[in-house]
């Protein structure tokens, strides 16, 4: 999938087969309007593509008007929703920077200047509840007229549902929020997973080796750090999670990982108060060896909630704790097995 940002490339293939959204998670329904467009682009011979816009509006929003809380959770990282949308075919993304100018622009304004002299769209599929353009003014009806009147074909494709329960990116959110990893696997079509690059921590590990004599090699950490910019990711999920690591392996590692910003440690640390995914192996891999895993991109499966995060006011409580987290981990994929 070639990745333009903005429209000012002159890589980007004209006459595409659009469809236009933010692609948070890209869940089930949208994995079943990527398979249309791909059809309906392969019948007029033009390329696939996506057109997204990062920062998200609501981060852009919650921003200009300081009202943090208007910023929704994210279901994935940037990294993830393109690796996902390459992953369903799509040919190209056209990531739109989210600003003012964007913010403000007339719905007929976006349609003369991006789909049609930016894009020469020829089919533009939306999804039902599709809005666009300044204070939200365009919809689908107008879309649809516009295309009728300016040579390109619209379509909008209805709500996609399991269950009875409309898929959204909202629903794998209340899912991720509430811990019911199991409905929010059901609702992505896979289990929920973030990826990133293996960096270095604040070396707690060791200390926990030590504080944990006789007990093991401590708790080292794999640890995926997000960025510190002002639309920085903010994670749908939080807790303390049993896992599965690929990328490393033939195989995928079983472990025990902490999604949030680790409220038992001083937060001037390396990670800052940031959002971190910090996993425990729980059994390494020897011959990749203690530093084996740094600067590799993995991929993480949260595959089950233990427990909320917690605050511990010692080390030694903390590696308690953490030992507990790896006992129920281990419960936890002794009776997977036990079911499968």
């Amino acid at each position: 999938m070639k990745i333009f940002r903005g429209l000012r490339h002159p890589g980007i293939a004209p006459g595409c087969a659009l469809t236009i959204g933010n692609f948070d998670g890209v869940h089930r329904g949208h994995q079943a309007m990527l398979a249309l467009l791909n059809n309906e682009a392969a019948h007029r011979g033009v390329p696939s593509s996506v057109m997204t816009f990062e920062p998200h509006p609501r981060d852009y929003f919650a921003t200009v008007l300081n009202k943090p809380d208007l910023a929704p959770p994210r279901v994935s990282t940037f990294r993830d929703k393109l690796a996902e949308l390459a992953r369903c075919g799509v040919g190209q993304c056209i990531v739109m920077p989210f600003n003012q100018a964007l913010a403000s622009q007339p719905p007929q304004a976006f349609i003369d200047d991006v789909l049609v002299r930016g894009l020469s769209a020829r089919y533009v599929l939306v999804g039902d509840d599709f809005r666009f353009g300044a204070k939200r003014a365009g919809d689908y009806a107008m879309l649809d007229a516009a295309g009728m009147a300016q040579g390109f074909e619209v379509a909008r494709m209805q709500s996609y549902e399991v269950h009875g329960l409309r898929v959204s990116s909202t629903e794998v959110r209340a899912a991720l929020a509430e811990g019911r990893m199991q409905d929010a696997a059901r609702l992505l079509g896979r289990p929920y997973s973030i990826s990133g690059r293996v960096v270095h921590g604040r070396k707690l590990g060791r200390a926990l080796a030590e504080t944990a004599a006789g007990k093991g090699d401590g708790f080292r950490t794999l640890n995926l750090r997000f960025s510190r910019r002002a639309h920085a990711w903010k994670p749908a999920a939080s807790g303390i999670f049993v896992v599965e690591v690929h990328g490393l392996t033939p195989e995928p590692l079983a472990g025990v990982a902490n999604l949030g910003v680790r409220p038992s440690l001083d937060p001037s640390d390396v990670n800052g108060g940031r959002v971190l995914l910090e996993t425990h192996v729980l059994d390494w891999p020897a011959h990749l060896g203690p530093e084996g895993a740094y600067g590799k991109i993995i991929r993480v499966d949260l595959l089950h909630k233990l427990h909320d995060e917690l605050r511990y006011h010692s080390l030694a409580a903390l590696t308690e704790g953490i030992a507990r987290d790896c006992a129920d981990a281990r419960a936890w994929l002794a009776g997977r097995t036990a079911r499968i």
